[in-house]
């Protein structure tokens, strides 16, 4: 047997459900074709969602290991610059950037929404266009652009020049997160998903604290080559994501059968073990069209989980641009470096929730009720803010809001990933659920206006009520989920399913008779 791939029929169901060559053969040999077989030959699992075959649970965790080791640190690098490129105007705006660039007013909001602009306009072109060019490939490339938008940055001269920067920057990054989640769809259990995912979007928070780390380092330079002051901040960290960009050409493939450091057994076993939860599917890379595009975006867990995210990634974005400047009229006394450092520590708790939560996720194979668990802290938080002028314990608030603020990205997009069942869904799905959750975005730069300092009474009820709305959402999605389930075991798929081809039940996706909902 190939990597511990062993066939193991526990029913007369599964049984049934196997081909006569699968039956006298096994399902998976060690023979020529065998991973034509993982891929493309029969289904994985029965008409009801079983898996048809058990693997070796010390082969899985090797191979697992060794996927985290080549896959996850280029892809969480590339997305920390990708944080970074995006937020440092936010460190750049505490030294002179609106000074130099004549802004007034309103401007610095419009330069935030300029950049969400592009970016959720290109979100779903951009993941269907990761399907169609492959991960491996489209992942570095985009990296590549929108550091070349950093660097660009740091030359402009204008409001004008900036805003049309900003835009180029949105649109380079727009396939980014959802690229990543989909990339890592191709090579996890659903169950793995969720930490695989938090281990990139950790980068989120810990991009505020390296990033201000970062940016207080830089600002004590006299100069890098021609460019001074927040200047600096753009090119530097542009040029270190160009050379990242690079690298990941060299270290990403597009899925397991064409990874060039597994053995052919391994790929067998990674193919095998992810079609094994995808009922009705005898391949893992299926070929694109519109009607299964429509079914990732169009299902119900889907399209409501995305909105969820929009009211949270409110939150996320708002503390990303707006730290700097909430902290700035808390410690108004405080250097500009100071102001810098200050940011720091809320991020880095941030962070180190963001992981524990997925963790904990992946344990016990549900994800809905943490995206609710995710919410009441970050509705104390925004109390304390509109409660009190007292610095300490308004920055007191900033920690309370980022300990699951972040943890909302893997555990969302990882949902939809769990929830439809093709590959071509899935892409549409999480482009979706990362378009609609940039929407938050957008809204999250108007949500500080100038007119609010130092307060900030409006923002910080804004984001006490976009709490309050993904609390109502999600508890109110994981209700359906559970009623809808409850219906669906009194459907009888061998009679729904009687008559129809294999390709018609692979394009059912989620209204297969044997798919369940996975809160």
């Amino acid at each position: 047997m190939a990597a511990g791939v062993s066939e193991t029929v526990t029913s007369e169901k599964r049984r049934q459900s196997l081909s006569e060559s699968d039956t006298k053969e096994g399902y998976f040999e060690n023979a020529p074709g065998a991973h034509y077989r993982a891929e493309r030959g029969q289904a994985a699992t029965d008409i009801h969602g079983n898996p048809l075959v058990e693997l070796d649970p010390v082969a899985e965790t090797k191979l697992r290991r060794k996927i985290d080791l080549y896959i996850i640190p280029t892809v969480a690098i590339l997305y920390l610059f990708c944080f970074i490129d995006r937020a440092n105007i936010g460190n750049a705006r505490l030294d002179t950037l609106e000074k130099d660039l004549d802004l007034h007013g309103y401007d610095y909001n419009t330069l935030l929404s300029i950049f969400y602009v592009g970016y959720i306009l290109f979100e779903i072109p951009a993941t269907i266009t990761c399907k169609w060019m492959g991960p491996g490939w489209f992942l570095p490339l985009t990296s590549l652009g929108f550091g070349i938008m950093s660097v660009c940055m740091a030359f402009v001269n204008n409001f004008s020049q900036a805003c049309g920067v900003r835009f180029l920057l949105g649109v380079f990054e727009a396939g980014m997160m959802p690229g990543i989640a989909y990339y890592l769809s191709r090579w996890y259990r659903r169950s793995e998903l969720t930490l695989r995912l938090s281990l990139y979007i950790v980068m989120s928070p810990l991009a505020g604290a390296f990033g201000g780390l970062l940016a207080s380092a830089i600002l004590k330079l006299d100069h890098f080559g021609t460019l001074h002051g927040w200047r600096m901040i753009f090119g530097i960290e542009g040029i270190i994501t160009v050379g990242l960009a690079l690298i990941g050409f060299l270290t990403l493939t597009d899925h397991p059968a064409t990874a060039r450091w597994l053995t052919q057994e391994e790929k067998d076993l990674a193919i095998a073990r992810v079609k094994s939860e995808r009922v009705g599917q005898t391949e893992i890379i299926d070929k694109m069209d519109a009607k299964k595009l429509k079914l990732g975006i169009f299902n119900p867990v889907v399209f409501f989980t995305g909105f969820a995210f929009l009211l949270n990634n409110i939150t996320v974005q708002g503390l990303a641009f707006f730290a700097p400047t909430v902290v700035a009229t808390i410690y108004p006394t405080k250097s500009v470096i100071q102001k810098q450092l200050l940011t720091v520590p809320p991020y880095i708790v941030g962070g180190f929730f963001t992981v524990l939560m997925p963790l904990i996720s992946r344990w016990l194979d549900r994800r809905q009720i943490f995206i609710i668990a995710c919410c009441p802290l970050v509705m104390v938080g925004y109390i304390m803010f509109l409660a009190t002028e007292n610095a300490h314990i308004r920055y007191g608030a900033a920690f309370l809001v980022s300990t699951s603020v972040f943890a909302a990205g893997p555990l969302t997009n990882s949902q939809v990933s769990a929830n439809v069942v093709s590959d071509t869904a899935r892409s549409s799905a999480i482009g979706y659920n990362v378009m609609v959750g940039n929407v938050g975005g957008l809204i999250a730069t108007w949500s500080f206006l100038p007119s609010d300092a130092p307060k900030y009474h409006i923002g910080n009820g804004i984001n006490l009520a976009a709490s309050g709305g993904t609390l109502v959402i999600s508890l109110c999605l994981l209700i359906w989920m559970k009623r809808d389930n409850t219906k669906r075991e009194l459907r009888n798929a061998e009679e729904e399913l009687a008559g129809m081809s294999q390709q018609e039940i692979q394009d059912l996706d989620y209204k297969h008779p044997g798919f369940r909902w996975k809160p």
